[in-house]
């Protein structure tokens, strides 16, 4: 006993509940129905064929593609053009009522307003389902979406692809080890959403004729009726609260993901937006500051996470020395503070890393704790032929895109907002609360 070394002691404690149920590598205790032989092929339906859709339809391409659904014929007319004997739809319900039999999982990869109600649609229909960050567009439908996968045994993952980074798995064993000792702090930024979609004062919606090559009704699925206009599609809707979450939908589920496997991150006490420049009327600030408290988690000391976006250079922090380079070159990364020393990481945890870069010249890395992923398709793909759960299946997925929904309802108020997890809530602030939960428009009934 005497030759163990001292951080395994540390460890015994810290990774009590460090895997998260249903994650890293646990396997099922029973295969269930609709589990294919690792050998057969999984017939796959895309809801959303362009843009990312396109790219999450090509990272399946060992299964077979049965089914595509976009009510933008212009932005799926690449996949059209890959997959010509596939049916085609503009609207997922429809499809559901003509395909479900030949379906064994779907992709959904339209817009963050569509994501809940394709995928529960999916799920309720027994298909396993691999569904784009940042999962939902409110909490309410974040514990839905895990309920839910749980109710209906089927395979999921989120597409946050860093979940399945080397890098990510090599920070948390680093900051697991005890090298840098109790992190109080990290901080998390991004460049976006500069220059890659418009939003702040100056975007206002204008009133345009609909494209003949979009179906509108079939964008807006439950979202409110409004009138078409080129301001949101097919792009730029992460903009706007009612289709996207800004920055945080969109960076944030990678480069806070790191930060949610190593910190054991449950749920805040408390959200703030710190600061905002170029609020909107109409959209997400052109850049924000928002802080989570988090209590202690097991041997853990409460944290302070802080998410920075719009960003045309790596924030000046305090205590990490100026001059470092700190996460990757395309102004995204993560930085941990601890009370022995710094740890940073790139976009989706490449590079994780030791600062100053000189001590990690003659560093060992610890020992591997957690198992590495096949790829982050490979690692859905294989959980819906009954192997060993997606990393971010929905039971991991859900409780971390759900804190993280908390700071785009923090961007419409001044001040702390205060949570309650145990009943979904905001205790100091009753206004806040509308935002928990959607809306839907008739005819788009969540299930």
């Amino acid at each position: 006993m005497t030759n163990i070394n001292r951080r395994y002691f540390f460890l015994g404690s810290l990774m009590a509940g460090a895997v998260p149920s249903g994650g890293f590598g646990a396997t099922p205790s029973l295969k269930q129905m609709g589990y294919k032989s690792p050998n057969e092929k999984l017939n796959i339906a895309a809801i959303g064929a362009g843009g990312k859709g396109f790219t999450d339809i090509n990272g399946c391409k060992s299964e077979n593609i049965v089914a595509l659904v976009d009510p933008d014929e212009k932005q799926a007319a690449r996949a059209y053009k890959l997959h010509p004997h596939a049916p085609r739809y503009a609207d997922f319900r429809r499809m559901f009522d003509k395909e479900s039999k030949n379906i064994d999982a779907v992709l959904v990869s339209c817009p963050d307003h569509v994501h809940a109600s394709a995928a529960m649609w999916a799920m309720a229909r027994g298909k396993h389902v691999y569904c784009q960050k940042p999962l939902t567009r409110t909490v309410w439908e974040a514990q839905q979406l895990k309920e839910g996968a749980a109710k209906f045994g089927v395979a999921t993952q989120m597409g946050n692809q860093g979940y399945s980074n080397e890098g990510a798995r090599e920070c948390a064993e680093i900051i697991w080890s005890g090298e840098i000792g109790d992190v109080s702090e990290v901080h998390a930024w991004t460049n976006r959403p500069l220059k890659y979609w418009p939003q702040g004062p100056d975007v206002i919606p204008q009133e345009e004729a609909v494209p003949s090559t979009l179906d509108w009704q079939a964008w807006l699925a439950g979202s409110e009726q409004r009138p078409y206009s080129s301001a949101y599609v097919p792009r730029k809707w992460r903009g706007f609260p009612d289709f996207g979450c800004g920055a945080i939908g969109d960076m944030a589920c990678h480069i806070l993901g790191t930060p949610n496997m190593a910190m054991r991150l449950t749920a805040p006490t408390s959200v703030e937006c710190v600061k905002q420049d170029g609020k909107g009327k109409y959209t997400f600030p052109q850049s924000s500051l928002i802080r989570f408290d988090f209590p202690a988690r097991g041997s853990m000391p409460p944290v302070k996470i802080f998410w920075h976006d719009g960003m045309t250079a790596q924030p000046k922090i305090e205590g990490v020395p100026d001059g470092e380079l700190l996460g990757d070159n395309d102004v995204n990364g993560s930085v941990f503070i601890g009370s022995k020393g710094l740890v940073t990481t790139g976009c989706y945890g490449e590079r994780a890393r030791l600062m100053p870069d000189a001590k990690m010249k003659d560093y060992k890395m610890p020992a591997k704790l957690l198992t590495r992923s096949p790829g982050h398709y490979q690692d859905w793909i294989r959980a819906a032929k009954g192997g060993e759960h997606a990393c971010s299946n929905f039971s991991v997925a859900a409780p971390f895109v759900s804190w993280m929904l908390l700071g785009v309802i923090a961007m419409k108020f001044e001040g702390r907002l205060d949570w309650d997890a145990q009943n979904m809530r905001f205790t100091n602030n009753a206004e806040a609360n509308q935002y928990l939960r959607p809306k839907f428009r008739k005819g788009w009934k969540f299930v």
